[in-house]
């Protein structure tokens, strides 16, 4: 008998994936969301931000537009994450890839940078198009990485040989 489990009773695991900006107010919180909302239950999503100011009410007014749930988004500091396991810790801004934490725990780490909306300017209408327009950005491109992230951590890391 082998102790090794059969492939088909194995039951895979949610990617594990931490989005990190500097306020997580608006960039982080929209991936969070749309994490959730396109990866469902194949996904675990957190967000946090090195100096974390609170959620920008545009961002869960976006959200909202768009029919993606904004229930239980908080603001949360990156220290709450240190020392966790995650397949994937995604900075969203470049002032946060600079102020990062390295997290050991981390498979891969990745940098998506998009403009900050809530630094837009103009009448409430133009300041939340910027917000729009940054979900819209984030959709698409966590659409295009959801398959290939999912197909990845689904694959067997190989075993090494004794005497390799």
């Amino acid at each position: 008998m082998s102790a090794v489990p059969d492939q088909e009773s194995v039951v895979p695991q949610p990617l594990r994936v931490l989005v990190v900006c500097t306020g997580n107010s608006a960039r982080s919180i929209l991936a969070e969301a749309a994490f959730r909302h396109l990866g469902r239950a194949t996904v675990d999503v957190h967000s946090a931000g090195t100096h974390p100011k609170g959620v920008n009410p545009l961002s869960l007014r976006a959200l909202r537009e768009a029919g993606i749930g904004a229930e239980d988004l908080t603001s949360d500091s990156v220290t709450e994450y240190l020392g966790q396991p995650f397949d994937y810790v995604i900075t969203v801004c470049d002032d946060a890839r600079e102020a990062c934490p390295v997290f050991p725990g981390a498979r891969r780490t990745l940098h998506w940078s998009y403009p900050d909306p809530a630094a837009a300017e103009g009448t409430d209408e133009q300041r939340l198009e910027a917000f729009r327009d940054v979900l819209a950005d984030l959709l698409d491109r966590i659409g295009r990485f959801l398959p290939t992230a999912e197909r990845l951590a689904a694959t067997p890391t190989p075993t090494p040989v004794e005497g390799t």
